[in-house]
Parts: C-alpha cells; structure tokens; sequence
C-alpha cells in the first residue's frame, strides 16, 4: 500500500515532468533514445512506443531464473524506490508492482545479464514486462504467459507513459535486494559461527582464557569484542572446560585462539554492508530524477545513482569475509581428524578407525565448500567493461557481486554444519559434560544429526542442519539474540 503522502508527491512530480514534455525540453528517456542513442530526438507522438520498446529491448537476460523470494524482494524494492516521488511516474506505477505482489504473480527473472549500470537493466526489464501484459510469470505453481494471466485475473495491462518505461528498469535492485537477502543469511552464520566455533573450543579442551577482556581492550573492535563476550558466555558453566584447568597446555592453534579476531572482523563486515544497502534501499536510483529547486519550481537533473558501486564493493568485502569464515572452521573440524591435534580422541572421530572412515570426508566436503569460496570472493567490482558503444564505460558488476555474495553464505551454512556435527560428535566422546547453553545447542544439532554408531551418509543430515543454521535455530537454542533490524525505514 502506497501512503497518500507519496501518492501526492508521485501526482506532483508526475505533473512537472509531462508540463516539462509538453514545454518541447529535451529530457533522456523521455523524448530521447537512450545510452549512446540519448541525442536521438523521439517526437511526442512515440513516446509511449518508446517506453514499450525500452522493456521489450532490454528483457535479453540469460541463464537460471530468480527464486521467488528474490522476485518478491525486487516486486517491493521498486515500488518503494519509485514511490519515493523523484522518478516522475504515476502512483499507477508502484500500485501495479505492489498488486502482482500481493497477487503472488512472480515475473520470470533470469539472473545473468546485468552489469550493474546503468542499473540493473536486463533482469529488471524482465520484471517489469509482465506489467505490460508481455513475458511470463509464475502464478500458482504454474509458469504462464503474462498476458493469460492478466486476462484470467481482469487486470488490464498497464499504460507506460513518458519515461515510465525507463524508471522501472533504472536501478539498482537486483544488485542490493540479492545483498540484503544475503546479509539475512550472514547476519545468522557469524552467530552461529561463534556458537559452534565455542561448541568445538570447549570439545577440543581448550582454553576459554582467548576471551580474557582485557586482551580485547588493547585491541577494542567491536566485532571483536562481542565475538569474546558471545564466545565467553557460552562456555559459562562447562564442567569439561573445567576439568583441564590445570593441565599445563598454554596455547591453543590459531584456529581456536584467534576465534574472537577473525569472526568479530566478518562481523564488521557485515555491518559495513548493512549500513551500506540500508541507504541504497531507500535512495533514488533513477536518472533522469525530477529534483526540488531551494527557491520553488523543479529541474530534471541527469546523474548516475543507477551506478550500483555503492552495493558492489560492500558485498565483495562480504564474500571474502565469509569465506575466512568457512576456512576458520575448515581448520577447526579438522583438528578433530587426528588423534594427535584433537586431545585423546579416535582417528576421525570412528569407533574402529580403519574399518571405519568416521567423519573422513566430512572434513573433504568441507574443505571443498572453502575452496570454492576462495574462488568466489576474487571481487567482481574491480572489473569493469565498457557497454552502450563506450557511453557506459564503467560499470559496477554488483549483480555478480552479489550473486556470489548469496552462493558463499549457502557455502559457509554447510561448513558450519559439518563442524557443528563434528564438534557434537567429540562431546559425546568427552568424560564430562559442556556449559548448559551448549548442551541446548548439542541437542538442536541432534535434532538433525543423529548420533554416530557406525559409517553412513550423512548428506541430508548436513543439508538439514545447514538450513536449520539460517533460519536461526542453533542461535536460538544458545540464547544469542538476532542483530539485524529491519532495511526499509
């Protein structure tokens, strides 16, 4: 639903941009071509075939189509940004978005072919060109043309007037609806990094002195910090880190000892990109933007806020950060393969080591997952290639930024779960128990991880603890609280 504060200010921008039309002013995408056509001239009597044609051209996107929740974020994004009264559309325009919302009519969105400027223009095109009656959409489990749908439901297609067209490809939606979708997702796994990374701590009998305050005064990040507090917390009360109190072991690996450093660093990642998209997501990402004048009156201003840099480098700094994530854990599960780094316990965690692999590939799984994040966190921002015949000669990338965003925090879900089994695993072995919050969180694993007695394939357990990690049930289950608010204000 549109507020009738931007309802007024859509009829009024609206109302300037057409008086502007009508005045003969040369506006781009408005009586003009677009990208390297801009100083084609359109005559006023084209406008309209103009802004269809622009949908029709653009929607060339290739490749696997975005999943329904994507789209749903996109359908509400544009709506919200158009809604924001600088772009010059009509209230018809974000109200038609929000219907198919609310509709559950899903455009077919493919997801490649965008490069971030200007906007995210291909996959954006693909999901406004349903509003027109053209293109497909999902529609009760069923992929259909768009215009059998709209027939079926009585909705007439909608009208693009002058530069309506232009405004609802013009953006950069896809890139920072797919980074916040994914921000979602790492703002439960750096929790739940610190949950398990505590669970396996405490299993491998090592020191809880790595959360001592005072280490972290003379190096006072805030990650960093609430890393050692949450690390700290969770070992209160374990009998198991209390029976090795004396038992002269100093120090513990770097993948143990250095927990608090590294995940409060991804920690701070991730609220740089949080704070980075929560703005992105509320500013107009249009061009031409119709604009206030201090003294009264308007002025059509062409510039570059389709340009999606400003969600491109953020969630590049996360996927590179998320996968020290996945290699942290990696070299913790890993201490528990061998009998000489895991303090006592059997070859790969087997009860006949030999006749029994145990958790051997589990360790290979993972160690495959934080490959193929490393391969993934080289940063698409830095690349750019020029399109529209060199009139858009640097582009953002921020779609495959953020596609690769969204693939490594599935990744590091599946590391984590490997090592949370992992870690349940040698607390099961242990003499004496772990902290009570651990213990909650021991028993939230074996809700989808049975305990071991003997090899087995341990696919769908993974897959189920991997998903139970993102929708938040080990965090749960330890007490920690959710930290992420919510994006649109």
């Amino acid at each position: 639903m549109i507020s009738e504060h931007a309802v007024a200010r859509l009829l009024a921008t609206r109302s300037m941009l057409e008086n502007a039309v009508a005045c003969g002013n040369k506006i781009y995408g408005v009586n003009t071509g677009f990208g390297a056509l801009s100083e084609t001239e359109i005559a006023n009597h084209e406008l309209r075939q103009l802004q269809n044609n622009l949908l029709r051209s653009h929607a060339i996107g290739v490749g696997p189509v975005f999943d329904e929740t994507i789209v749903r974020v996109l359908l509400l994004l544009r709506a919200h940004t158009l809604s924001l009264g600088a772009s010059g559309v009509s209230p018809n325009v974000p109200k038609a978005l929000l219907n198919f919302l609310n509709l559950g009519i899903i455009p077919v969105v493919p997801s490649q072919g965008s490069v971030g400027a200007s906007g995210d223009l291909a996959p954006l095109a693909h999901l406004a060109l349903p509003l027109i009656g053209e293109g497909e959409v999902f529609w009760k489990n069923r992929r259909l043309p768009a215009s059998q749908v709209l027939s079926t439901l009585s909705i007439a297609p909608l009208e693009l007037g002058a530069k309506e067209g232009l405004s609802l490809i013009n953006g950069t939606q896809v890139s920072s609806g797919i980074t916040a979708l994914a921000l979602l997702n790492a703002c439960e796994l750096i929790q739940t990094a610190d949950i398990i990374g505590a669970l396996s701590l405490d299993a491998s009998l090592g020191t809880a002195t790595i959360c001592d305050p005072r280490i972290h005064a003379g190096k006072p990040h805030n990650g960093q910090i609430q890393s050692a507090n949450n690390i700290a917390q969770l070992l209160v009360d374990s009998r198991l880190n209390q029976s090795h109190a004396a038992c002269g072991r100093i120090q513990d690996a770097y993948s143990f000892r250095c927990m608090p450093q590294v995940h409060g660093s991804v920690r701070q990642a991730i609220q740089y990109a949080l704070s980075a998209v929560q703005v992105e997501i509320n500013s107009f990402t249009d061009n031409p933007l119709i604009l206030d004048r201090p003294e009264g009156g308007f002025d059509v201003i062409s510039g570059g806020n389709f340009h999606a840099a400003a969600v491109a480098l953020p969630a590049d700094h996360c996927a590179a950060a998320l996968t020290t994530l996945a290699t942290i854990s990696e070299r913790r599960l890993d201490r528990f393969m061998n009998s000489s780094t895991s303090n006592g316990l059997p070859a790969f965690l087997a009860n006949n080591p030999g006749l029994e692999s145990g958790f051997m590939m589990a360790q290979v799984t993972a160690s495959a997952l934080a490959s193929e994040c490393k391969a993934m966190s080289f940063p698409a921002s830095v690349d750019t290639i020029p399109t529209s015949a060199g009139k858009e000669d640097h582009v953002s990338m921020g779609p495959i930024a953020a596609r690769k965003f969204k693939v490594i925090t599935r990744n590091v879900a599946h590391v984590l779960s490997i090592e949370a089994a992992i870690a349940a695993r040698a607390l099961d072995l242990r003499e004496f128990p772990t902290s009570p919050a651990l213990v909650r969180v021991h028993n939230a694993i074996r809700k989808h991880v049975a305990p071991f007695d003997g090899d087995r394939s341990m696919t769908y357990e993974i897959e189920a603890l991997a998903s139970s990690i993102l929708d938040g049930d080990l965090r749960r289950a330890a007490g920690l609280p959710h930290e992420i608010h919510g994006f649109i204000e």
